[in-house]
């Protein structure tokens, strides 16, 4: 069997002490995900990403917060129609109209929370311990009456008082929750407090615990894992780890990290995670960071030349997991930090094949262009791999560019002068033209002793952007009407147009010193 997984063998070390099974996920990119500033996903969008959840194979998806507007609820109908076999679940306030617009919208779960922290307490709800535990109670007793699943959050759990948190849970549970889910409302618990919150409120109660953990200290992930290690048998997550402020718990980096380093099994789907982490970046506008673990755009790419040497010579060097495992492919990037192993491996790719030295010659020109800003594309490296078939081996070379000035703007006559080393002697040569390529072109024909036209010039940007890399073709012809094509790519036209001249002036002189025409 083909190995998928290379991680630390330390893990079994503290793995071998936990009991981590049956744990489910919970995803609420459709409700708490929404709340992302910015954010606001149609009804459509909502199936579609309801399906794709459902595909995936989470347990749970919080399709919304029915009260909040009726929009909101035909979404949240529309979901809990499909048939999907992931619960659908609707939030709602410890109140009974809260409760039973949820209710109307079909749901399998209702999942009804009020705040309990001292600062809600004294802030925003204003009322007592005793009053909020009534309140939580009558809401679980009366969603429960329906024939529901119930879910019970005291809202700022991290920020509750333990013994307080401990009655309120008991409450619900007697009350006939089925789940109790502990909110980092603000993402203020580290994990080593979340794995003693956890093991504490376990302990107390017997029913299955579940974590919410927002992002605000870049912790969320670790907190969801943290609460798994202590018992938490549920984890609320979004895709990409959309949410309120710095968002919520990423579900491809929850779920990868369970699977991977914790040898959770689930029934989950993971080779879908790329296409739906994609899907939700497309439909809520919000771009993935590159640098994302699991889904970001760089998490399998290589460019560092000893990176992509090991990866070559086995993947797991410098990749944990198989990326097909999530999606994806490993990718090797061609750019400033780019060695031989990765240009030679790219351009087998695309059935190329050149010499060492072409190779070695391409990735310093790879690096010249890339430390001028430009990102390259494949489609550069192929333009550029180009350029070396049929070339003049530098040693070969006659004719080598050691400088070129021009002089272009409004009200200002074209003017080059170009420096060229011909067979170890500098020449000089200066002209004029109808623009800046034309005069160095000018320039450097006014240079070489022999008598050469061009009779063919043609320019082609590689890709899109006004950072694109161009291509520039020229055919020249000398007295004895031999031509010769001169190829070159780079980020300046002018230059790009000079590099291209002087190649084809070297193959006019090669040819002609070896006795052949080629036309």
């Amino acid at each position: 069997m083909e190995e998928v997984i290379c991680v630390s063998d330390y893990n079994k070390i503290v793995l071998d002490k936990m009991n981590i099974e049956g744990i489910k996920i919970f995803d609420t990119t459709l409700r708490d995900g929404e709340q992302t500033p910015g954010v606001a996903f149609s009804v459509d969008e909502k199936m579609k990403i309801a399906e794709s959840l459902d595909l995936l194979g989470v347990d749970a998806i919080e399709a919304g917060f029915p009260i909040t507007s009726t929009g909101e609820r035909d979404a949240i109908k529309k979901v809990a129609d499909m048939g999907l076999k992931a619960k659908v679940c609707g939030l709602a306030r410890s109140n009974k109209k809260d409760i039973d617009i949820a209710l109307d919208c079909n749901v399998d779960r209702v999942h009804t929370f009020i705040a309990t922290s001292p600062i809600h307490r004294e802030f925003k709800l204003k009322m007592s311990k005793e009053e909020i535990m009534r309140k939580a109670v009558e809401g679980v007793e009366y969603a429960k009456d329906h024939g529901v699943e119930v879910e019970f959050s005291c809202e700022d759990a991290t920020r509750t008082e333990l013994e307080y948190l401990k009655e309120m849970h008991r409450a619900v549970r007697d009350a006939g929750a089925d789940y109790i889910n502990v909110p980092d409302t603000v993402g203020t618990i580290m994990p080593k407090g979340m794995g003693y919150l956890i093991k504490e409120l376990v302990d107390d109660i017997n029913i299955p615990i579940s974590v919410h953990c927002h992002n605000d200290f870049g912790l969320a992930v670790a907190n969801s894992l943290a609460a798994v290690e202590s018992g938490a048998k549920q984890i609320h997550c979004t895709v990409n780890g959309l949410g309120e402020r710095a968002g919520n718990a990423s579900l491809e980096e929850t779920v990868m990290s369970l699977m991977a380093l914790y040898g959770v099994r689930f029934s989950l789907d993971t080779t879908r995670l790329t296409y739906i982490s994609k899907l939700v970046s497309r439909l809520s506008g919000v771009v993935v960071q590159p640098n994302k673990a699991i889904v970001g755009d760089n998490a399998f790419a290589h460019e560092s030349g000893i990176h992509v040497h090991g990866v070559l010579s086995k993947a797991f060097c410098y990749e944990p997991l198989t990326p097909k495992l999530v999606g994806r492919e490993s990718e090797i990037v061609v750019g400033k930090h780019t060695g031989i192993h990765a240009v030679e491996k790219k351009l087998k790719d695309f059935g190329i094949s050149l010499t060492k030295e072409q190779s070695l010659e391409i990735v310093d020109e790879v690096k010249k262009i890339r430390e001028s800003g430009k990102k390259i594309t494949d489609e550069d490296l192929l333009a550029i791999a180009a350029g070396f078939v049929g070339k003049v081996p530098d040693e070969e070379k006659e004719v080598k560019l050691e400088e070129m000035t021009i002089i272009s703007g409004l009200h200002i006559t074209p003017t080059a002068t170009a420096i060229l080393n011909i067979n170890g002697n500098k020449k000089v040569g200066s002209n004029i033209g109808n623009g800046a390529v034309d005069a160095a072109l000018n320039a450097l024909k006014s240079v070489v002793p022999e008598k050469i036209t061009l009779e063919e010039y043609r320019l082609e940007a590689i890709t899109g952007g006004s950072d694109a890399l161009c291509q520039v073709s020229v055919k020249m012809v000398n007295e004895e009407n031999v031509k010769a094509l001169g190829k070159s790519v780079g980020p300046d036209i002018v230059m790009t147009s000079v590099n291209a001249a002087i190649e084809a002036i070297n193959k006019l002189r090669k040819i002609g010193k070896e006795g052949k025409t080629n036309e």
